[in-house]
């Protein structure tokens, strides 16, 4: 099908179907990033010569060749220099691409949880997972709220938090006072919640003090439940506990599978996040691989 004029000041752009008669076909051209044939049209009433690939996300893109391969490895435990040396091309190219498909991500993601707007959720799991920004005296918090029956991520937020326990001294003497955000996060993701899930859902999470008083800004009908936390186990990265039964089964299993499939959420790792927008893009991306590839409808 032949598209319409992408000029907007164009005269046609407007009628964009093929029956405007406007736009005809001028022969082809082949793309070598991807060996293929693309069409090539001229408007004739602004004489603009434009081809199939004209206004596409990936326009112009020199190479198209790297960006599934790139998703599958950023999903995969594998670091933005190694994934550049096995794709063979530069790290500045997988850092550019690594963005790009970050973007289209969040899109897809979006488009996809649309759908909890007409028939919206009935239990929720939530709580945080902890990483770190450069060094394990910056901590981040990672807000994540997950689907039970489907283990399907529904939503994350990334908040820095300070350091606790015999960290805490070295890290003020080092990089000063830390703000706390975490509460803020708690507020973003549940606020992204309310026209997903339903006012009276059930969530289940830890029982962690502050929760509740969250909670119950955003779903003042809900029924909360809260579970003790348990010993982390050898297997899972910790995430997944000592017990006959846990209740937050689904979502322990969520953060276990986070930190085998992203490197810099491995407990012994030299990749480490350093900046926050970095493991925000980064989580994007595994959250649609998670979604659409790892937990299938």
């Amino acid at each position: 099908m032949k598209p319409g004029c992408p000029r907007l000041k164009c005269d046609s752009h407007k009628n964009r179907g093929p029956e405007s008669g406007s736009v005809i076909a001028n022969g082809t051209f082949f793309r070598a990033c991807d060996s293929r044939r693309i069409r090539r049209f001229i408007c004739r009433s602004c004489g603009l010569n434009f081809s199939q690939s004209t206004g596409s996300p990936r326009y112009r893109q020199k190479k198209r060749r790297i960006v599934e391969p790139l998703y599958r490895l950023m999903a995969s435990t594998v670091s933005q220099r190694r994934a550049a040396r096995l794709l063979g091309v530069d790290k500045k190219t997988v850092v550019r691409y690594f963005k790009f498909i970050s973007n289209e991500c969040r899109k897809r993601e979006d488009q996809r949880i649309s759908s909890y707007r007409t028939d919206r959720l009935k239990r929720i799991q939530f709580d945080d997972l902890e990483t770190l920004e450069h060094t394990k005296l910056k901590p981040l918090s990672v807000a994540l709220a997950v689907e039970p029956n489907t283990r399907k991520i529904i939503g994350f937020q990334v908040s820095r938090m300070p350091a606790k326990g015999l960290l805490a001294k070295k890290s003020r003497h080092k990089y000063g006072p830390r703000k706390d955000e975490r509460k803020m996060g708690w507020n973003r993701l549940l606020k992204r919640l309310v026209p997903l899930v339903a006012p009276d859902a059930e969530f289940l999470s830890d029982q962690n003090p502050h929760y509740p008083q969250v909670l119950k800004m955003h779903f003042p009908r809900a029924h909360h439940e809260t579970t003790p936390g348990g010993r982390g186990a050898i297997t899972g990265q910790g995430e997944l506990k000592k017990l006959a039964f846990d209740p937050l089964f689904a979502l322990n299993h969520t953060c276990a599978m986070m930190r085998a499939n992203m490197n810099r959420l491995l407990r012994r790792t030299w990749c480490t996040t350093k900046t926050i927008q970095g493991l925000k893009d980064h989580l994007a991306i595994y959250v649609d691989y998670h979604n659409r590839i790892l937990t299938p409808e």
